[in-house]
């Protein structure tokens, strides 16, 4: 499908609000298939393989088209920005819904951080992965990889409060306006940024890479593996093992986001 121009897209906006016509909802709808196909990525990064992709585009299918019935024109607001919190939301909201990550995976978690302090305390220093998956028994790959899953299911944690806030509240759709903070927050986010900023100047200069590109740039572990001729595998490992050296200073910030 070519791209469609602002005068195309504005007349095809034109027949879906007005008569709900299918061809302009099916055409718009494959306009911003991409931001599906983004979030997918993105959130597909923090989760086991074992979790299906095609599932996760469903759901971000889903909150697309729901966008698309939802959306107001009048509202100062882009599509592709108020669509882009819809298709997430409602990936998130599927994974939540379908427990991605079960109890006994956080039991997991839970005790690799156990095994970790105890080992920590023993060395007398932050230990490694390789150390730890020794001390453990377990794979490098899975130790990485449990810290990452944790550290996913803060994130889902700290949207279903939001979310559940949100029903509290009765509201359809709500934007956190983050500029306004009070100065108690703003003091503690930070203190949290600034020992953030000094840990992360600790890892090497692949791992401050993949996290810049990742976090500030926004860019899929994909792009990123692209951009610096890399395997995507690569990428998504060395992904892990920065959030695994970041581990207790990320945790200390979704906990008080």
């Amino acid at each position: 499908m070519s791209k469609l121009n602002s005068t195309e897209e504005q007349l095809l906006w034109k027949k879906w609000t007005e008569s709900k016509d299918p061809q302009a909802g099916d055409l718009l709808l494959r306009k911003y298939t991409p931001l599906v196909t983004y979030h997918v990525q993105r959130i597909g990064a923090g989760i086991p393989q074992n979790v299906s992709r095609d599932e996760l585009k469903s759901l971000g299918m889903m909150g697309l088209f729901d966008a698309l019935n939802k959306f107001d024109h009048s509202r100062d607001l882009k599509f592709d920005t108020y669509a882009s919190f819809r298709v997430r939301g409602a990936i998130i909201d599927g994974l939540r819904k379908e427990d991605w990550l079960p109890r006994s995976s956080r039991e997991k978690a839970k005790k690799l951080d156990q095994k970790i302090e105890e080992l920590e305390q023993k060395l007398m220093r932050h230990a490694t992965p390789e150390e730890i998956a020794q001390f453990v028994e377990v794979s490098v790959e899975e130790v990485y990889q449990t810290v990452q899953e944790h550290f996913f299911s803060n994130v889902l944690s700290i949207d279903e409060q939001l979310h559940d806030q949100d029903e509290m509240d009765n509201k359809a759709f709500v934007i956190r306006d983050d500029t306004q903070t009070t100065p108690e927050q703003q003091l503690v986010k930070g203190e949290l940024l600034n020992d953030l900023v000094s840990q992360i100047q600790h890892l090497n200069e692949n791992e401050q890479l993949v996290l810049s590109l990742f976090y500030t740039e926004e860019l899929t572990l994909t792009v990123i593996g692209e951009m610096l001729g890399l395997s995507t595998s690569r990428i998504s490992q060395i992904h892990s093992k920065a959030l695994f050296k970041l581990r207790k200073l990320l945790a200390s910030e979704m906990m008080n986001s």
